[in-house]
């Protein structure tokens, strides 16, 4: 298995590659990008294997990442070969308007060599080949991926496997490569050659390379997926008619995998009242029955077992499941709300692991208070009825999360055209951009216009005989009407 190379090597490898990937024919990408996902399918049962003993994710569950992670690299293919992410647009000459109008023609362009952190907690679907490697080769960007130290001897053996299969599908050298360790992260944000970086993890590490980024002498985008509490708020009417059901939904989701999710939900709201009582003791019932996870990390189990305990939580407050030797047991703390007030700080701070906070209201007015010491998040929930008056908390949960979910819960994150997985600081450090869906390409283009350009040296995409979905003089045309 091939070891990492040093980071001056890769993006320098990265920048020769550059102009070679940025021309590549959109086929070409998304035949490279069908290539990697077929490759990690050939190779499912060894790469499992390797996660499972690193990881301590259970196999099924890895299985079906590998399966997830395939789909985003064909997503990624069609992405690049339907075109309308290139925002192609066209305004003719026109001598008649004031100010005269030329030729002018506009097209997103790929920024150049990026580099991608992967994530531990999604070994494959947020890692070597996860999501932001996708959506940048799909751009046309080569990517240095630094490997998280969680996964080291799969982070290999998927980056041996991607060097490989994008050598064979003719790939020019450099588009791809692996790098290890602290130190290397921090010189590749650093490194001239590498133009936009990719980031999943925690606030602490995210926020310092945020900074050396941004502290470069040419500053480059940063797009960090950081922290999320991910506020829930159930109605007394959805408490009284589905209580069972919330509760179980709930506990069911916050320990998914060990409450090792960016998207668990970390802070419910539920009625002061008898149904809501009712919701909390469902909820310890359910904790009575959910799984115990070894988590993925001894600093990860560290930190958890840190958070709980500085909670000093009487016996009345906490709520805990039971768990099996090694493992960590789920817990849920219960509080009112002038508890939550006065420590909203510990309460809205993300703890990685199968960790919630459930807080009572009396009032709605109680819940919009309780809700403005909530940070931005990647997901709000919403239970409710139809009977429930809620425009307002809509909008509240709509300005502090970048999507908004109702009667459902947040773990699981579709791939698709219309996701939006991402928020306003700390859940992001780019609450415009997305890291899931079509639109995480955009973070790696960038725009450029071409004015009275011979068309000879146009991009294809702009020349007048393209067929990608374009704006031409304001009027979006569709391929069809191109074609005709």
């Amino acid at each position: 298995m091939s070891r990492p190379v040093p980071v001056e090597e890769a993006a320098v490898a990265a920048a020769d590659a550059a102009a070679l990937v940025a021309a590549s024919p959109r086929p070409d990408r998304a035949r490279w990008l069908d290539a990697l996902a077929a490759v990690l399918e050939a190779h499912r049962d060894e790469l499992v294997q390797l996660a499972a003993e690193e990881t301590h994710l259970s196999t099924s569950r890895l299985d079906g990442e590998v399966t997830r992670t395939a789909a985003q690299l064909r997503f990624f293919a069609g992405v690049v070969l339907e075109g309308s992410y290139l925002e192609a647009t066209i305004d003719t000459a026109d001598a008649t308007l004031t100010p005269p109008r030329p030729d002018l023609r506009r097209i997103l362009r790929p920024l150049g060599p990026v580099g991608v952190f992967a994530a531990s907690n999604f070994p494959f679907a947020f890692s070597v080949l996860g999501n932001d490697t996708a959506s940048a080769l799909a751009a046309g960007c080569p990517v240095v991926v630094k490997a998280h130290p969680g996964h080291p001897l799969l982070s290999r053996r998927v980056a041996e496997l991607a060097r490989g299969v994008l050598s064979d599908a003719g790939a020019p050298p450099g588009v791809f490569d692996l790098v290890e360790g602290v130190e290397d992260g921090v010189d590749l944000v650093r490194h001239p050659a590498i133009r936009a970086v990719g980031f999943t993890g925690s606030t602490a590490g995210g926020r310092a390379l945020f900074d050396i980024a941004c502290a470069r002498s040419a500053p480059i985008p940063f797009y960090g997926e950081l922290g999320s509490i991910n506020p829930v708020v159930v109605t007394e009417a959805a408490a009284r008619r589905r209580g069972p059901s919330i509760a179980a939904g709930f506990v069911g989701s916050f320990t998914r995998d060990g409450g090792q999710y960016c998207t668990k939900p970390g802070l419910v709201f539920v009625p002061d009242s008898d149904a809501g009582d009712a919701l909390v003791a469902a909820i310890e019932e359910q904790l009575l029955l959910a799984p115990s996870q070894m988590l993925l990390t001894e600093h990860v189990t560290a930190a958890f077992d840190h958070h709980v305990a500085r909670g000093e939580f009487d016996g009345r407050s906490i709520l805990r499941g039971c768990a099996a030797v090694g493992e960590t047991d789920p817990v849920v703390v219960t509080v009112d709300l002038g508890q939550f007030l006065d420590r909203h700080d510990y309460f809205v701070h993300e703890c990685f692991g199968p960790f919630a906070v459930v807080v009572r209201y009396r009032e709605d007015r109680d819940l919009s208070v309780g809700l403005v010491q909530v940070e931005g998040s990647l997901t709000a929930t919403l239970h409710i009825e139809d009977s429930d008056d809620i425009a307002a908390l809509v909008e509240q949960l709509s300005a502090r999360s970048g999507r908004v979910i109702f009667n459902s819960w947040p773990t699981g994150v579709a791939i698709a055209w219309g996701q939006h997985h991402g928020g306003p600081w700390p859940a992001t450090t780019s609450s415009i951009h997305t890291s899931v869906g079509a639109t995480a390409i955009r973070r790696f283009l960038t725009p450029i216009a071409y004015q009275d350009c011979p068309p000879a040296l146009l991009p294809e995409e702009l020349t007048d005989e393209s067929t990608v979905p374009r704006r031409i003089d304001g009027e979006m045309v569709s391929p069809s009407r191109l074609r005709a």
